[in-house]
């Protein structure tokens, strides 16, 4: 568990350190998806928008048969605001009282890296596993969300793909859990 511990840890904070303030990635889509093409997964980039505001969408699948498992989260965080207002450095990834603090921490770079390191688990344990095992990321959830998850789902419809099961790690509510899933 230590080590789980240490690479989902260390996964978490070289997310937190890119500045991806929707809709820009920050580089984050080009380290996941090196990680998980070194895990035998084929992934495809279903970027959306124009230049200025192009949104980094990432759609990556080991196996090819049904049922698709999909793991589903976002890159992509809020302006952090002042940052002398900040106890430190929002894209700098402190450790302080056993929390992990940066822009993104909660919301959702830690899970994200929690959802990568156990896929790369499963895979390299089980590499000849049933079914399909996909992960879509998107740095348009904090934005608009119309160039983001929406849009790839539409592509995938259109390539008459579709999603078995969907698991979100998206870790904010208002009211009850999973009301602010865009």
């Amino acid at each position: 568990t230590d080590r789980i511990h240490d690479t989902t840890l260390e996964l978490a904070k070289a997310l937190i350190a890119r500045a991806s303030i929707a809709p820009d990635d920050g580089g984050c889509m080009d380290l996941i998806a090196s990680r998980l093409a070194k895990s035998g997964f084929d992934y495809e980039r279903l970027d959306r928008g124009k230049a200025q505001n192009r949104v980094r969408n990432l759609w990556a699948r080991h196996g090819s048969e049904q049922p698709l498992v999909c793991l589903a989260g976002h890159i992509d965080v809020v302006p952090p605001g002042p940052v002398d207002r900040w106890s430190s450095d929002p894209f700098e990834p402190t450790e302080r009282d056993g929390r992990l603090v940066g822009r993104g921490a909660a919301d959702m770079k830690t899970s994200v890296a929690a959802m990568i390191t156990a896929a790369e688990r499963f895979v390299t344990a089980t590499p000849n596993h049933p079914g399909s095992l996909a992960l879509l990321f998107t740095s348009d959830e904090e934005g608009p969300a119309v160039q983001g998850t929406f849009a790839v789902v539409q592509q995938l419809q259109w390539r008459n793909e579709s999603i078995d099961a969907c698991i979100l790690g998206e870790p904010s509510s208002t009211s009850m859990l999973g009301d602010t899933i865009k």
